[in-house]
C-alpha cells in the first residue's frame, strides 16, 4: 500500500467506506419483517457483541460452511422472516462491513479443526489449482510472484485483512468473492457462483493462510 491509501484506509473520518458503515449501523438497527425484528434486537444496540466474529469466518454452522455475509443473510431470513439481500448489494456490504468493523485490529483466528478440515482441504486445492485458459493458479500469481508487478501494479500476497474493501479502481466497496471473481476472470476461468461451498471453502482457505494477521475492515486498496 502507498501512505497514502494507509492513511485513507486509517483515518476513520476520511475512509470513503464510512458512508457504507454509516448505512450498516442503520440497518443494525432497523425494526423490519413480520417479525418485527432488527439484528439489534438478538445482539445489542451497539454491536459490541459482535466483537471478534468477522475474525472466526468462514466457519461451520450446522453442518454448512458459512461465509459472514452468507450468516447475515441467514439470520435475516430466520429471524426477520426477510428475504435475502443480493450479493454485492449495498445493504449485504454495509451490513457486513459494520459487523466486520467491531473486530477492526483484532486478528484473524480461523483454525483448522476437525469441523472444517475436508472445506479447509478443498479451499487449499483451489488455491493451488491452475485454471482458465491461461492456466494459472492464485498460488503462481500471488505465492510465487508477489511483489513484482502485473500490469504496473504491484501483485499483493492475497491476505483478506480488509473486506469488505473500498477499491479505488471500482469506487465502491466491495467483496472478497466479487475480487475472487474477479481474478478468475482475469485467467479466463469460469468464475465460483457467489455464494457458493466453492466460493466459501476458498474464503476459508486465505482466511486460514491470514491467521494472525490484524483485521483492516474496511480496508483501502488501489
Amino acid at each position: 500500500m502507498s501512505a497514502e491509501n494507509k492513511a485513507l484506509q486509517d483515518d476513520p473520518s476520511a475512509n470513503p467506506a464510512l458512508f457504507w458503515l454509516m448505512d450498516g449501523q442503520t440497518l443494525w438497527k432497523e425494526v423490519l419483517g413480520p417479525k418485527q425484528k432488527s439484528c439489534a434486537s438478538c445482539h445489542g444496540e451497539s454491536a459490541q457483541s459482535m466483537k471478534g466474529v468477522a475474525t472466526r469466518y468462514p466457519k461451520v454452522i450446522n453442518g454448512k460452511l458459512q461465509t459472514l455475509e452468507g450468516q447475515i443473510n441467514q439470520c435475516r431470513a430466520f429471524n426477520q422472516g426477510l428475504p435475502k439481500f443480493a450479493y454485492e448489494s449495498k445493504e449485504l456490504l454495509a451490513l457486513t462491513a459494520f459487523v466486520a468493523t467491531q473486530s477492526k485490529g483484532l486478528p484473524i483466528a480461523v483454525d483448522e479443526t476437525a469441523v472444517n478440515r475436508v472445506d479447509l482441504k478443498k479451499g487449499h486445492d483451489w488455491f493451488y489449482q491452475r485454471m482458465g485458459q491461461l492456466n494459472l493458479s492464485c498460488a503462481q500469481c500471488h505465492e510465487e510472484r508477489a511483489g513484482l508487478k502485473l500490469g504496473g501494479s504491484i501483485i499483493p500476497q492475497a491476505h483478506p485483512t480488509g473486506y469488505p474493501i473500498y477499491r479505488i479502481e471500482w469506487q465502491s466497496l466491495g467483496s472478497l468473492e466479487r475480487r475472487l471473481r474477479n481474478c478468475m476472470n482475469g485467467v479466463r476461468a469460469q468464475p465460483f457462483e457467489y455464494g457458493s461451498t466453492e466460493m466459501a471453502q476458498l474464503e476459508l482457505f486465505l482466511m486460514w493462510r491470514a491467521r494472525g494477521m490484524p483485521l483492516e475492515t474496511p480496508a483501502v486498496r488501489p
